[in-house]
């Protein structure tokens, strides 16, 4: 067979797997041998607060599985530490390869960064090719008539569906011509989380743990209770979500796999999920065409309000110390385990930006931070939905009521108690209102009723 390059160079990113994945589908059809690495990446990571930061542990714990099965196929994953614009272009080098492929990332710094390695990849004569794996349309393939992109999901979503035909999403084949792990052994070196200045972290739920098998596990989980997904994915006291977001987040599922799943069925279950998938898509081609999201209000107007919430009021949403039961179960979720329903996400977001008058930047920072399943383009618009100051979001004049979301949604109580155990002694009607007198739990800190109408006249000022 003839190949267009002796060697390439395949860098993943968020794609932690061998299977399904554009990239190495590309890179082996035109390659004789192809090498795969990963880089951890130190202009992200100094930035990272918590030293047992789950999301480098789930990282680093899927490539170690990646790691394995490279073994299997007689070949080994090259790992660095450092900064990819200067070690992919000197691991390129070193291999001998003639080409780099990756998968696209829509980010603003990772735009940044992959232009810089392109230029410096160029000047040594080495071809950089990069492919959409991450979303299903990207945001150049779903606009308008008049070639503009959609700032409205419902026709966006319209659209999506029409083009949704089955090569859009079929199996990107991988063929297994790893170079041998003989001819890479000098770039192959022992690097621990230790090595980089970090500890190991815990995973709190069954659907966070790491890896390819434990995402084709969830995936299979979820298929057999994707028809109820509709009934029950508000409901924080069911196990009524898919569990996938991290696994779409780091890419040890593809989303092409996912959305074979959602199509398997008409159910109202799959095609609600579904829909989850294509916002998955809309944020990012949000991001993808009006970058100044991602530091500013997507609705300029907005840019400059003033928000006098105080920086207590923040802590305490942050400590989940506010008085409101459901929002604080939610927030100590979020802190004990990396994770939060996306009900309780609406919820703690509206709470912040529209009851504590904060700015929604406080509040996504926190989520960055916190969040194993982090992903700006999803965080960005699901806070800019919640602060009415993003593409399609909830009017201003809409404003959650924390205590019937929390009678409506987890009516027995049951999540609240579990992450307020100094509440188990009340009754769900007791937990639903506003609670007062009770040493181990704080009186609520503000009044809503009183400060719904502060958020009216902010946004209508």
């Amino acid at each position: 067979m003839n190949h267009e390059y002796n060697k390439s160079l395949v860098w993943l990113r968020r794609d932690l797997r061998l299977l399904d994945h554009t990239a190495l589908s590309k890179a082996t059809a035109a390659s004789k041998h192809v090498a795969v690495a990963f880089v951890f990446d130190t202009e992200i990571l100094k930035h990272l607060k918590d030293k047992s930061d789950r999301r480098l542990s789930f990282i680093f714990d899927s490539l170690a599985e990646l790691g394995q099965d490279l073994k299997k196929k007689g070949s080994e994953l090259i790992l660095r530490f450092g900064n990819p614009a200067e070690e992919i272009p000197k691991l390129a080098q070193a291999i001998g390869a003639d080409a780099v492929y990756v998968n696209q990332d829509y980010e603003v710094y990772a735009v940044q960064r992959d232009t810089k390695v392109a230029g410096s990849l160029r000047q040594q004569g080495i071809e950089f090719h990069s492919f959409k794996d991450q979303v299903v349309f990207s945001g150049d393939e779903v606009l308008k008539s008049d070639d503009t992109p959609y700032q409205v999901f419902t026709p966006y979503k319209k659209t999506w569906l029409k083009k949704l035909k089955p090569p859009v999403i079929q199996v990107q084949e991988v063929a297994e011509n790893f170079i041998p792990a003989k001819d890479i052994k000098d770039q192959i070196k022992k690097l621990s989380l230790e090595d980089m200045s970090f500890r190991p972290a815990k995973y709190f739920y069954e659907f966070q743990k790491p890896g390819r098998k434990n995402a084709i596990k969830q995936l299979k989980k979820f298929a057999e209770q994707v028809d109820k997904y509709n009934d029950e994915r508000d409901f924080p006291a069911l196990e009524g979500t898919s569990g996938l977001s991290v696994h779409l987040r780091f890419g040890t599922l593809s989303v092409r796999e996912c959305v074979r799943m959602a199509i398997k069925s008409r159910s109202k279950g799959h095609q609600v999920w579904l829909s989850e998938l294509i916002w998955r898509d809309f944020y990012q081609m949000i991001l993808m065409h009006f970058p100044h999201v991602s530091s500013k209000a997507f609705k300029r107007n907005y840019q400059d309000l003033k928000w006098p919430g105080s920086d207590k009021h923040f802590q305490a949403w942050c400590a989940g110390q506010t008085g409101f039961p459901i929002v604080d179960a939610g927030m100590r979720q979020l802190n004990e385990t990396g994770w939060m329903h996306n009900r309780l996400r609406m919820i703690v977001a509206s709470f912040l930006t529209k009851d504590l008058l904060v700015h929604w930047r406080k509040g996504e920072a926190y989520f960055a931070e916190k969040l194993l399943d982090f992903d700006l383009a999803s965080n960005n618009g699901g806070w800019q939905w919640s602060a009415s100051t993003g593409c399609d979001a909830q009017p201003y004049f809409r404003i959650f009521n924390p205590w019937l979301q929390s009678k409506k949604f987890d009516s027995e109580a049951k999540f609240i108690k579990k992450f307020l155990p100094e509440l188990k002694s009340l009754t769900a009607k007791e937990i639903h209102q506003p609670i007062e007198g009770l040493k181990s739990y704080p009186e609520p800190i503000v009044d809503h009723q009183v400060q719904k109408l502060q958020a009216l006249k902010l946004f209508k000022g």
